[in-house]
């Protein structure tokens, strides 16, 4: 009997023993060198033609914390979002609206960095929510010469998801506001965007489920109006005429474009609004990485290495030798660290 007591103690003991290796990291130590480091995309950011872009990011990553990386492309907001809400991976690359919603699910979600404006600082970190018309019916959205988002009622509109940013917050904010001062749509709000039909807001309400997709809505005609932004899309087309992230530009569809746009070489449609966004975060699980790991990160993707890095921030000739790129050069570009206050913005639009 006294040696069953012994051997069950000795029992608890290794199992006592083998959680303190397992979960106890102290600063500067992870679990286990061999575990992947986990990295939900965005189905933005999940196209094959953008392979290599991660893989820069991964690098670094993988190097700074010296444990594999493993990409997890996405084809659907939620599924990215609920991955590190759900601690089913260690890192994410989110819109702000998607930091906030994967934030409310765990409190131990945090930002980690994000892409600084041309001029190196968080003031510019930003991209724009356009709303885009094919062209040849941008004079539908015109008073005096002057755009107006008055005739995009009853239309057939296209949000990207419900979880998108610049794709959906922003652009539903905009239209409560402007249309709520209105009589008729007193008391709109952003929920009553998501449907239409007979007597709703819009006639048709489709979600593109990707910045490409709901482009892909407009250039393929099943919408007269979609909300997208300039930076999912910078790869495919290319500004024709007017000034870039400003109504009244033109875009067209460049020739050699990647799936989806491949179906759509030379389509050209044309901004009728557009609305700057806060810039999109690398998001971290701090449940899942420690504290001395997560500095460990902001350090390495801070760094004059990665700010210089063509593969991640990519110079002009990069991109013209064929490099489809996550971020671009254009002057000072760079990773930045921010706070959750940063982001205060988008919770005041909910």
């Amino acid at each position: 009997m006294r040696s069953l007591r012994i051997a069950l103690l000795l029992s608890v003991l290794a199992l006592v023993l083998a959680a303190c290796g397992a979960g106890g990291s102290t600063a500067g130590t992870t679990t286990n060198q061999n575990t992947p480091v986990i990295i939900a995309w965005l189905p933005n950011e999940s196209g094959a033609e953008l392979k290599d872009a991660r893989e820069a990011i991964g690098a670094v990553i993988s190097e700074t914390l010296g444990r594999p990386v493993e990409h997890r492309t996405t084809t659907d907001y939620l599924i990215a979002i609920e991955a590190i809400a759900n601690n089913n991976a260690h890192l994410g690359f989110f819109g702000a609206e998607g930091y906030v919603q994967a934030r409310e699910r765990n409190n131990k979600i945090v930002p980690l960095v994000i892409p600084s404006g041309a001029d190196g600082t968080k003031e510019t970190a930003v991209y724009y929510s356009w709303l885009a018309v094919m062209r040849g019916q941008e004079g539908n959205y015109q008073e005096n010469g002057v755009f107006k988002i008055d005739n995009i009622q009853g239309k057939r509109f296209s949000f990207v998801s419900s979880s998108s940013t610049s794709g959906f917050r922003v652009p539903s904010a905009s239209i409560v506001k402007y249309f709520g001062q209105q009589e008729r749509w007193k008391g709109l709000t952003a929920d009553d965007l998501i449907e239409g039909g007979a007597n709703k807001f819009f006639s048709d309400v489709q979600f593109g489920g990707s910045h490409q997709g709901s482009a892909v809505n407009l250039l393929s005609g099943n919408v007269d109006v979609a909300a997208f932004c300039d930076a999912c899309v910078s790869n495919y087309v290319e500004l024709v005429s007017g000034e870039a992230n400003r109504p009244g530009a033109v875009y067209r569809v460049i020739a050699n474009a990647d799936e989806p746009f491949d179906k759509f070489p030379g389509a050209e449609f044309v901004i009728i609004s557009s609305t700057p966004v806060i810039n999109a975060p690398f998001v971290a699980n701090s449940g899942m990485l420690t504290a001395d790991e997560i500095k460990r990160l902001q350090d390495a993707l801070t760094s004059d290495a990665v700010a210089n890095n063509p593969r991640i921030f990519a110079t002009k000739a990069e991109i013209d030798a064929g490099f489809k790129p996550l971020f671009r050069k254009t002057q000072d570009e760079r990773f930045i660290v921010v706070d959750d206050s940063f982001f205060e913005p988008i919770r005041a639009l909910r």
